[in-house]
């Protein structure tokens, strides 16, 4: 079965992050990574069920899981046969809470 997979906004945003640091470090490094993040997001195509509960599942009350890349988890959630790609975290930052305001991630 095959799983049509959606980057949200706010995940896109993380990658541009992610991009933007990198590349004032190693330009061709960020390249490198930029593609092969794409690739292991792509990948969800795929079995996406294989990957893990997310720890931000206890607090958000939803099914997330994680796809561990390089030192990145990819944050995700199966809906029928779509794959919603929510936020994309360097391992050293902490889990997501709700924010107060709007109990968004």
């Amino acid at each position: 079965m095959s799983y049509q997979v959606i980057i949200q906004p706010r995940a896109e945003k993380d990658i541009r992050q992610a991009l933007r640091w990198m590349t004032h470090h190693s330009p061709k490094q960020a390249t490198l990574w930029y593609f092969d993040i794409r690739q292991a997001i792509d990948s969800l195509q795929d079995s996406p069920a294989r990957c893990s509960f997310a720890p931000e599942r206890k607090t958000f009350g939803l099914d997330i899981r994680q796809l561990l890349f390089d030192q990145y988890r990819i944050l995700f959630v199966i809906e029928d046969v779509t794959v919603s790609v929510l936020r994309v975290r360097h391992r050293a930052q902490d889990t997501l809470k709700p924010s107060k305001k709007s109990g968004k991630h």
